[in-house]
């Protein structure tokens, strides 16, 4: 499962000895993770694609 920690909080992942990045992270469904949101402290979002990749490169030969 996909995840992002709430606003303002800090939330420690357990498997990778590191913080949560602001962006989330696919995550274990474990009950840590679970705990987590049930207390409110992540939500459950969706990957989003890097703004370099999701638009295709301009060929040189385009005009």
């Amino acid at each position: 499962m996909y995840v992002k920690p709430k606003d303002g909080l800090v939330i420690r992942d357990p498997d990778l000895l590191d913080l949560l990045p602001v962006a989330g992270r696919e995550v274990p469904e474990t009950d840590y993770w679970y705990r987590r949101l049930r207390d409110g402290d992540v939500a459950l979002a969706s990957a989003e694609a890097p703004a370099d990749v999701a638009a295709p490169a301009k060929k040189g030969g385009d005009k």
